[in-house]
C-alpha cells in the first residue's frame, strides 16, 4: 500500500509538470527580433499564463505543444516586442474619429469644404468641432493672412448658425468662426470689453484690431469651455475606436500624456470590464491643480496587473513651433522681437519635480524650444540636489526637440529621458529651418544620436493625434531622417540617424524603461509578458524605401491576439 502510494504521488507529480510544461500558445516559424542582447534574434516563442514559457528555434519550441496548445505559424513573418507609444493623447485619438479629421487638407479652401459638409448636416446652435489643420502642411496658403494664420471670413461664411473650434494639429492653436467669438465675447478693439489679453495665449488680431480666429495656446480656452460636455456614451466610444486603432497599429502599451480623473477612472473601467487591449501608463495633466492635490495625499498607484498605473505628472511648460509658441533662447529667424513664451509659470517645474522627489511620482515636461529645455533641466538638477537619496527618478522631458548645444550632455548626466517623437521631424524639419536657421536646426534639433551618446535614453511615439498613431512612419523616420515623400536623398542631418536596432529599442525596450517596467515588458525573454507586434516585411532589413510598405499582421497583448489582418 505504501509503494503504491508513493508511486501515485510520483505519478501525478510527473504529470502536473508534463502539463505546466505545456504552452497556451506558441508561435512559430518567424524571424524575431528580441531585443535582448543576450539572445537577439529566435524562431519561436512559447505562451503561458500571458507570460513568455520558452524562446528558442521552431524545433526547440515544439516540446512545449500540448493538446489545448493553440499554434501560431508566423510563416516567415517579422515578430518584435509589443511596440510602445510613449508619447500620446489616448483620448484625443478616439474624438478625432467621431469629430472633422482636418490632418490630411492640403489646403485652406479644402477645411472649409470639409466643415461646409459638416455644417449641412448638423441642426442650427449645434457645435462643429474638429483637429488636425497645420497651415504649414498646407500646399499653399490663402491670400488673406495675419501673422501666419488664415483668417475666419470664409470659415464663418460657410457657418452662420453654428459655433465651430477647430483644434491645431499641435494642440497649441485653434481656429473658430464668427459664432463662436461672438460666444465667447471676442471682439474688435474699441468695441465694449473685447477679449484681449490672455496669460499664456493669445488672440491673434490684424492692423485694425478685428480678430482673425485664430487662437495661440491658453487663447483657446476661450471657446472650448464653452462647447458642451460629453455624454458617457460618447466618451466611452471614443476610448473604444482609440482602443481599436492602438490595437490595428500593433501598440501594445500606450503612455497617456496628460489626463484627468475622468479619464483614469474610465480606464479602470473598461480594464475591470476586461475591455482594455493595451496597457495604459497616465500622466495627470497639470492643467488640473486640484487633481495633482488629491494624488499627492494618495501617491502613486502602481498596477500588480500590469494595466493601469498613474505615477507621473505632465507638466506643459511652452508652445509649439507651428505657432511660434515654442519658447527659444533668440528670436525665430522669421519673426523677429518673438521667442514664444512659456505656457505655465518655470517655477512650478520646481514645485512639482520636488514633490514628486519626495513622494515617488514621475516628472514628465513637455518642452520643445531650447529656452524651455533649458529652464527645465536646470530646475531638474536643483531638485535632484535637494533630494540626493531618490535616484531612480527617471524624469523625463516630452519632445526634446530643439536644444542648445550645451544643454545636449546633460540628459545622460541628469538621467533625463528624452520622449521624443521622430515623426515630427519628417513632419516639421522641411519647414522648422525657416523658423529656427540652418545653424540651430544642425546643432541642436532632433539630435538623437547627440542624445544617445550623452547617455540618455530615448522613447520614442507619434504624439497621436498630432500626428497618426502608426509607429512605422516614426519608426522610418528615425532610421532615415526623411519625409514621408522620402526626401531628401540621404536625409536630414544624416550623422543623427538611429540604427535600426536602436529605432527598435526606443520603441520597445527604452519605452518600459521610461515607465519603469523594463523587467516586465519591452523584450522577449522568459518571464516577461508576452505582448508582440507582427509585421509583414522584416522593417529590420528591407531596403529603407520599402519600410513605409510595412503593415502589422498581429498584436498580441498578454498573450491573447487583439489584432489580426485578414
Amino acid at each position: 500500500m505504501k509503494y503504491t502510494f508513493l508511486f501515485g504521488l510520483l505519478f501525478l507529480l510527473l504529470f502536473s509538470c508534463g502539463a505546466d510544461k505545456n504552452a497556451d500558445q506558441v508561435y512559430l516559424n518567424g524571424i524575431i527580433y528580441t531585443v535582448d542582447d543576450s539572445n537577439p534574434q529566435v524562431e519561436a516563442v512559447a505562451v503561458k499564463d500571458g507570460l513568455i514559457l520558452a524562446v528558442g528555434s521552431s524545433e526547440e519550441i515544439q516540446q512545449y505543444i500540448g493538446k489545448q496548445t493553440e499554434v501560431i505559424d508566423l510563416k516567415g513573418k517579422t515578430m518584435t516586442p509589443g511596440f510602445i507609444e510613449s508619447h500620446g493623447h489616448l483620448m484625443g485619438i478616439g474624438y478625432n474619429k467621431l469629430e472633422i479629421d482636418l490632418m490630411y487638407v492640403q489646403t485652406y479652401d479644402e477645411l472649409i469644404e470639409k466643415v461646409a459638409e459638416a455644417a449641412a448636416k448638423a441642426e442650427p446652435g449645434e457645435w462643429i468641432t474638429g483637429r488636425g489643420w497645420h497651415q504649414d502642411k498646407w500646399l499653399k496658403m490663402p491670400d488673406n493672412t495675419v501673422k501666419g494664420f488664415q483668417t475666419h471670413e470664409q470659415l464663418s461664411a460657410v457657418t452662420p448658425n453654428n459655433p465651430v473650434y477647430l483644434a491645431h494639429a499641435s494642440g497649441h492653436a485653434s481656429f473658430v468662426n464668427q459664432k463662436a467669438m461672438e460666444l465667447a465675447g471676442i471682439t474688435p478693439l474699441g468695441s465694449e470689453n473685447p477679449r484681449q489679453e490672455v496669460e499664456g495665449g493669445e488672440v491673434l488680431r490684424d492692423e485694425l484690431g478685428n480678430p482673425t480666429g485664430v487662437l495661440v495656446e491658453r487663447a483657446s480656452y476661450l471657446v472650448s469651455k464653452l462647447i458642451p460636455a460629453d455624454t458617457p456614451e460618447r466618451r466611452e466610444k471614443a476610448l473604444e475606436l482609440a482602443l481599436q486603432e492602438l490595437a490595428e497599429k500593433g501598440i501594445t502599451s500606450f503612455h497617456d500624456a496628460g489626463s484627468g480623473q475622468d479619464v483614469i477612472d474610465l480606464v479602470e473601467k473598461f480594464k475591470n470590464e476586461g475591455r482594455l487591449t493595451s496597457r495604459m501608463y497616465i500622466m495627470l495633466s497639470s492643467r488640473q491643480p486640484d487633481l495633482l492635490q488629491e494624488w499627492y495625499k494618495k501617491g502613486p498607484k502602481i498596477d500588480p496587473d500590469h494595466m493601469v498605473t498613474v505615477r507621473s505628472i505632465k507638466l506643459n511648460m511652452d508652445g509649439a513651433l507651428g505657432p511660434w509658441g515654442a519658447w527659444l533662447l533668440e528670436d525665430y529667424e522669421d519673426k523677429p522681437g518673438h521667442r514664444g513664451h512659456e505656457t505655465m509659470p518655470m517655477a512650478l517645474v520646481s514645485e512639482v519635480s520636488e514633490k514628486g522627489l519626495e513622494l515617488g511620482f514621475q516628472v514628465c515636461s513637455h518642452a520643445i524650444g531650447d529656452r524651455t529645455n533649458r529652464e527645465v533641466l536646470d530646475r531638474y538638477e536643483a531638485a535632484f540636489a535637494k533630494f540626493p537619496d531618490a535616484k531612480d527618478h527617471r524624469f523625463r522631458i516630452e519632445h526634446a526637440q530643439h536644444l542648445h548645444p550645451d544643454d545636449i550632455a546633460r540628459f545622460g548626466q541628469l538621467g533625463v529621458i528624452a520622449a521624443i517623437q521622430a515623426i515630427h521631424l519628417s513632419s516639421d524639419r522641411p519647414w522648422a529651418i525657416g523658423r529656427l536657421g540652418a545653424k540651430r536646426i544642425k546643432d541642436g534639433a532632433y539630435v538623437w544620436q547627440k542624445l544617445l551618446q550623452s547617455g540618455a535614453v530615448i522613447s520614442n511615439g507619434t504624439d497621436a493625434p498630432v500626428e497618426p498613431l502608426d509607429p512605422i512612419p516614426s519608426f522610418y523616420a528615425s532610421v532615415t531622417r526623411k519625409t514621408l515623400k522620402m526626401t531628401p536623398e540621404g536625409g536630414y542631418e544624416p550623422d543623427q540617424k538611429m540604427t535600426r536596432e536602436q529605432a527598435l529599442k526606443s520603441y520597445t525596450l527604452d519605452g518600459a524603461f521610461a515607465e519603469f517596467e523594463e523587467t516586465f515588458k519591452g523584450s522577449i525573454e522568459v518571464g516577461k509578458a508576452a505582448d508582440f507586434t507582427v509585421f509583414d516585411r522584416n522593417i529590420m532589413e528591407i531596403p529603407e524605401n520599402e519600410i513605409l510598405q510595412t503593415k502589422v499582421a498581429m498584436t498580441v497583448m498578454g498573450g491573447k491576439i487583439v489584432y489580426k489582418a485578414e
